[in-house]
């Protein structure tokens, strides 16, 4: 029973370090927007 997680784990971590390797780019994009409205919203603050 042991061995099967072991290797459910395995495949999950093989599988999650593909999709991040393929979509990259994607989470680059996401983040920078996450980042651009962050700092638009504190720049009045900021500001004040």
């Amino acid at each position: 029973m042991k061995v099967a997680q072991m290797q459910t784990i395995q495949n999950s971590a093989r599988g999650l370090g593909l999709m991040l390797s393929l979509n990259w780019d994607r989470i680059l994009y996401l983040v920078t927007i996450l980042l651009a409205l962050t700092a638009g919203a504190a720049l009045p603050f900021l500001l004040h």
